[in-house]
Parts: C-alpha cells; sequence; structure tokens
C-alpha cells in the first residue's frame, strides 16, 4: 500500500481517538462536577446535573408557574421549554432572536429581541407587541437582558453593536427603563458592556452586570423606577485577561429568597451576599451565560451557557414573588 495511504489512515486513526479522549474527558468532567460548601447556598457535594447540550446559543432562563423552566435558543431564533423530569420542547417558535425573559405574574412574557433589535411582549399571542426599537432616532444594537418589576416597569441593557457598512449607526450600550406608562427612559450610558439584569427582592436596588469590567455595579430604585447613581456593589474573580483584553465575562443575574446575587462569570457562578461580600463560587463544566431559579419551591438553580443546560439543588429558594 502506498505510503500516502497509510500516512491518511493514521491520521484518521489519531484524529478519531483524540475526539473520543476528548469527549470522554467531558463526560468525566460532567459526572465529577459537584459543588463546594457554600453556607445557605448549597451542600458540599451537591450534584450538578448535566440537563442537555447541543442547544443553539442558551440564554435568558425564567422558571414558569408551574416549576418548569423556559430559556431561549437565540440563534435558533426560539424558547424552549425544560420540564420537571428533564425533558425539553419547543415553547414558542419565530421568537426574533429573543435572548432575555421576563415574566410578569399574569404570564405574559417580555423579551429582548436581537434578530430585530427591539424589546417586546412575545407571549401570549393576543398580548404581542413592539414596546420600544429605538433611542432617540437611533435604532437598538443588540438588546441584552431584561427584568420585569411588580407594577410591569421594564429594565433592559443593550449591549451595542459594530457599525455595518451602509447602515446608520445604532444606538450606544447603555441601561433602560421603561415605564409602566410606557415611556422610555435611559438611565445608564457609561456601562463599557452592560450585560445582564436584575433586581433586589424588594425592587429597591437594580443591578446591572458589566461583562468588561470587575464589578457587578448597583443603583437605588425610586418609587416611581427612577435610579440614583452608580456604585460598585460585587468585585468579581472572573476579571482576568482575554485574547480581547481584560473581561470578567459578567453576564446573567439572578437572586434568591435571602438577597444573595449569583453572577455567571468566565469563571462560573460568583456567589455574594446582600451586602456585595464575596461568600463563593460554584465550577461548572462549561461557562455559564445565564441563570435562573425553578422547580419546586424554586430549590433549583438551573444555569445555561454555551450549549448546555445544567441544574443544582439549593439550600435556600430563589424569590417566590418575581418570575426571576
Amino acid at each position: 500500500m502506498p505510503r500516502k495511504s497509510w500516512t491518511h489512515r493514521l491520521s484518521i486513526v489519531a484524529s478519531t481517538v483524540a475526539l473520543a479522549t476528548t469527549a470522554q474527558a467531558q463526560d468525566q468532567a460532567v459526572a465529577a462536577a459537584v459543588t463546594p460548601a457554600i453556607a445557605g447556598v448549597v451542600a458540599a457535594g451537591t450534584r450538578i446535573e448535566l440537563i442537555k447540550d447541543g442547544f443553539t446559543g442558551t440564554e435568558g432562563p425564567v422558571a414558569l408557574p408551574d416549576g418548569s423552566l423556559i430559556f431561549t435558543e437565540t440563534n435558533a431564533n426560539r424558547i424552549t421549554r425544560i420540564a420537571a423530569d428533564g425533558s425539553t420542547s419547543t415553547f414558542l417558535d419565530n421568537s426574533n432572536g429573543a435572548n432575555g425573559l421576563g415574566l410578569t405574574v399574569d404570564g405574559t412574557l417580555y423579551a429582548v429581541q436581537v434578530a430585530n433589535p427591539q424589546v417586546g411582549i412575545v407571549y401570549p399571542p393576543a398580548k404581542v407587541k413592539i414596546l420600544a426599537d429605538q433611542f432617540e432616532g437611533a435604532p437598538f444594537g443588540r438588546p441584552n437582558d431584561i427584568v420585569v418589576d411588580k407594577h410591569n416597569g421594564v429594565y433592559f441593557t443593550d449591549s451595542g453593536a459594530l457599525a455595518k457598512s451602509g447602515q446608520p449607526p445604532t444606538a450606544k450600550p447603555a441601561v433602560y427603563h421603561i415605564t409602566p406608562a410606557g415611556d422610555l427612559q435611559r438611565i445608564a450610558s457609561d456601562i463599557e458592556r452592560p450585560n445582564g439584569i436584575q433586581l433586589s427582592p424588594d425592587e429597591k436596588v437594580l443591578y446591572v452586570a458589566n461583562t468588561l469590567g470587575e464589578y457587578v455595579f448597583a443603583y437605588d430604585v425610586a418609587a416611581d423606577g427612577s435610579v440614583g447613581q452608580r456604585r460598585s456593589f460585587a468585585k468579581l474573580a472572573g476579571w482576568k485577561k482575554t485574547d480581547n483584553g481584560y473581561s470578567s465575562g459578567a453576564d446573567g443575574l439572578a437572586v434568591d429568597a435571602r438577597g444573595r446575587l449569583y453572577v455567571a462569570t468566565n469563571i462560573g457562578i460568583e456567589i455574594f451576599n446582600a451586602n456585595g461580600e464575596a461568600i463563593g463560587n460554584i465550577t461548572l463544566p462549561k461557562q455559564p451565560q445565564n441563570l435562573a431559579f425553578a422547580g419546586p419551591g424554586k430549590k433549583e438553580l438551573y444555569a445555561v451557557g454555551r450549549g448546555s443546560a445544567y441544574k443544582i439543588a439549593v439550600l435556600t429558594p430563589g424569590f417566590a414573588d418575581r418570575a426571576k
């Protein structure tokens, strides 16, 4: 047999072995994934359960009233549901690239959408509408995450987008508020890349993750929904040098019933008490992008990211009076 043919066969065998070894290593990493002990959060050795991988873009998880969870497959243009038994199904197709989600007590589903950048209601069908798609004449760049307060006021982030040749410039990265009356307000425009957004359980503090920065920021919220001055709330251990400069990878946020803040970052799920003090970190097999509590009594923490979905049994449930 010609030498080239043998070389080709050996190359195929080597590639096959390498792929098998990589897959085996990934399986072992998932099987061995457990949590450290974090007081009030998780017991030592709690299993980090892989629900499924192979999703196409994983973002925006939020709990449904029945304890199941929905999240966005942004690149697949759909919203997917995870049932209590771990099975998955399509909740909503043709989502206009829905990214972050917010759900009200009456079942109205809000979304920030990136295919045609906008913020709106996507479910139920009778309520579908666009709430905003531009600010002061400039279209949004890439709406990223959203939280809806108890009065149906909407807070969301726009991480911005690169300018495209021949197209008008988009709005700069910013944080916005849509009042219950429908008025759009820009409440922060000095964050490099605003990403995850969340309210404290009492809705007196608004948290915003800065993907390119070292801190999660906090704003005091007034009775009318407006916010005060920005302050650095939580210093992120995930802050590190990457190929594109320094980044914490700060992404989605969640809060539990005790007001602890959970942050998806470069190193996993970083957890802070209500004073912004770091109390622990949960490392996942893949870097998380967003988080939400769901399941019976909201006693399971779900994390989605990089095409995978995980869940972790927790000691303190998620905040019960808001979907996320």
